[in-house]
């Protein structure tokens, strides 16, 4: 499988000539999602969910579909009628031939006066990538390569790394990186790479990794 770092938490994959997208939001580039078969969003925060590129993908390709949560597929069902499968924590399915499973249901905290929303984390092909999306979820079976919210209003670098450590994947690729400067990057490699107990890696957008 090839994995495409997009800007941010947005990461594309590529297997047998299928492409799935996750998370191509308002961050990520404008056409992040373009030429992908299936497209998964984790929640509906505007730097994960962005209605202008998913219409891109979707007017690309007629054939595209979306999965989600309910809380998004709401807001964009009646623009793709029968395009938009909602889905939840437990659920299975099969999208442009990857395998998923649905883990988790609410975001991270951010404070506790901000209402917490739904969250769910993808798990492809019984473990080989799993973007957890704002969220710092343990999937119940094993992960070969994480897709690591780096950093975030929500989180810090002593509960990145514990998370890494839960995990226990066999290399995890940062994601929700846009907020982090290049001034930082360096303090946040060290730190997870010493610490996180995995390969701790870091793809710059529109860089590719074999997983």
């Amino acid at each position: 499988m090839k994995l495409t770092k997009k800007s941010h938490a947005c990461v594309r994959l590529e297997k047998d000539g299928q492409t799935l997208v996750i998370d191509p939001g308002g961050f990520s580039e404008e056409d992040a999602a373009v030429g992908a078969d299936a497209i998964l969003i984790t929640h509906e925060h505007a730097d994960h969910f962005d209605e202008s590129r998913l219409r891109a993908a979707m007017e690309h390709d007629p054939a595209a579909r979306i999965w989600t949560l309910r809380s998004v597929a709401e807001r964009i069902s009646a623009a793709f009628p029968g395009r938009v499968h909602t889905v939840g924590h437990g659920d299975t399915f099969t999208a442009a031939g990857f395998e998923v499973q649905v883990h988790g249901e609410l975001h991270a905290v951010i404070h506790p006066d901000i209402p917490r929303i739904t969250n769910v984390g993808y798990l492809i092909d019984d473990g080989v990538v799993f973007h957890p999306g704002d969220a710092l979820t343990v999937p119940d079976r094993p992960v070969r390569t994480l897709m690591l919210p780096v950093m975030a209003p929500w989180n810090k670098i002593s509960e990145v790394i514990d998370y890494v450590r839960e995990v226990r994947p066999q290399r995890a690729y940062d994601v929700h990186d846009a907020l982090l400067t290049d001034l930082a990057r360096p303090i946040y490699d060290r730190q997870i790479g010493a610490l996180g107990g995995t390969d701790h890696q870091r793809l710059t957008p529109g860089a590719s990794a074999q997983v």
